[in-house]
């Protein structure tokens, strides 16, 4: 889904796990920080509406304290809806090109 987007590309960070970058940019990936449950996918977010959505559905979205001082938000993929997956991606991706 996020390599339709424009400019996305899978890369390989440091410890061999695969990432998304958009212009070289980190935009999403798998969460390998042992803070991090199973199964967590990490996006890049704006810190201002993280806590709201967190708020809303914490069943799905989290933080752990490893990852809170980045730009940053954690997904379960088990409880992650498709047009939930989209709309996470679509403003990561948007993030990471305004970055560069």
């Amino acid at each position: 889904m996020a390599l339709r987007l424009p400019g996305v590309e899978a890369s390989r960070k440091y410890d061999g796990s695969t990432v998304l970058k958009a212009g070289g940019t980190f935009m999403a990936g798998m969460a390998t920080h042992p803070s991090a449950e199973p199964h967590t996918l990490v996006v890049r977010h704006g810190l201002e509406e993280r806590d709201l959505i967190i708020a809303d559905a914490p069943q799905t979205y989290y933080l752990t304290d490893y990852y809170r001082t980045y730009p940053l938000l954690l997904a379960r993929l088990s409880q992650l809806e498709q047009d939930a997956l989209r709309e996470l991606l679509a403003v990561a991706w948007r993030m990471a090109k305004a970055k560069k």
